[in-house]
């Protein structure tokens, strides 16, 4: 069912060039190469399992887990409040 002036389906393909936007985005930004021996952060070793499992890694598994937690956490209210949407 065409709505206004878009075609059957416009709406799925702006969604879909969205997604496809972020995914090349997010594997643009992702490491290559070899990566560090010890953690850039605490100085631990890092191990060659780990090294070979993710790409140009820089921390150790304690340190990137800490890292997710505080980027996952950072207090950034996506949503908004009802009173800042009806204004």
């Amino acid at each position: 069912m065409a709505t206004g002036w878009a075609g059957d389906g416009a709406v799925q393909d702006q969604i879909d060039a969205t997604v496809e936007d972020a995914i090349k985005r997010a594997r643009s930004q992702l490491r290559k190469g070899p990566g560090l021996m010890h953690c850039e952060e605490c100085d631990a070793p890092i191990p060659e399992a780990r090294r070979k499992a993710v790409p140009g890694v820089r921390l150790c598994v304690e340190c990137q887990a800490a890292q997710d937690y505080d980027d996952a956490h950072s207090g950034y209210n996506r949503r908004g409040s009802k009173d800042s949407q009806l204004r």
